[in-house]
């Protein structure tokens, strides 16, 4: 492949897809956004086996970026809750992609990616998605920092915020008890992190119906595609 080519593969992949893309240094989309389902059971060779057929017929690329449903550090995962933690604990996913898809990969969790791809670079930004479950990143200045698995942490009696916020419970309350908690979880957020600005993305983030502060914005899923471009600055 010539050295030449700078073009970024970037991934998502979900508990019900697998998405990805082609996209240049600033995050422009060159080639669209294609999917297959999540093999069933998720293990790791089955993931990586769908991703290498969803972009065989890709455009040539260079760099890979990955944004991972769980918890990532140095490209290699601990948990994966939607895809069964057991298959993925202590898989270095950077490597097997590296190799599977010869370019090098980086991996990060989706959130933060996410995040990478909706900040400004200012201050103090958090990054919260609203879907299956809740998911966060933080971020000083436009750096990415140390992932935290708020989704776990207890936000109300023995519920975490999954529990507490994730997409079955708010079948099963309704659109106005969750906005509700929604409510909570954000005057919980404001003084925990201080934060100078709060973004709000995922499926759900639509369903808000109250008047947010000036300095929190509801994103969108294809404003997080720059995250793959900004993976490669960090």
């Amino acid at each position: 492949m010539a050295k030449s080519i700078n073009r970024i593969l970037s991934i998502d992949i979900g508990g019900s897809h697998i998405k990805a893309t082609v996209i240049d240094q600033q995050g422009k989309i060159l080639q669209e956004y294609t999917r297959v389902v999540t093999p069933q059971p998720a293990t790791p060779v089955k993931v990586v086996a769908a991703i290498k057929t969803l972009v065989k017929d890709f455009p040539a690329y260079n760099k890979i970026s990955v944004g991972f449903p769980g918890y990532v550090k140095d490209g290699v995962i601990s948990t994966a809750p939607n895809l069964g933690s057991k298959y993925w604990n202590k898989i270095n996913l950077s490597k097997l992609l590296t190799a599977a898809l010869k370019q090098p990969a980086r991996v990060v969790n989706d959130a933060d990616m996410q995040g990478l791809g909706v900040a400004k670079g200012k201050g103090l930004e958090l990054v919260v998605t609203l879907g299956t479950g809740f998911g966060t990143a933080l971020l000083n200045n436009g750096i990415l920092l140390p992932h935290l698995e708020l989704a776990h942490h207890p936000i109300a009696k023995k519920l975490d915020y999954d529990e507490y916020i994730g997409e079955l419970v708010r079948k099963k309350i309704g659109n106005e008890r969750w906005n509700q908690r929604i409510k909570k979880i954000i005057t919980v957020l404001k003084t925990v992190f201080n934060y100078d600005t709060l973004y709000i993305g995922g499926g759900n983030a639509a369903k808000i119906k109250f008047t947010l502060d000036k300095n929190i914005h509801i994103v969108n899923n294809k404003q997080g595609i720059h995250g793959g471009a900004k993976l490669w600055q960090q």
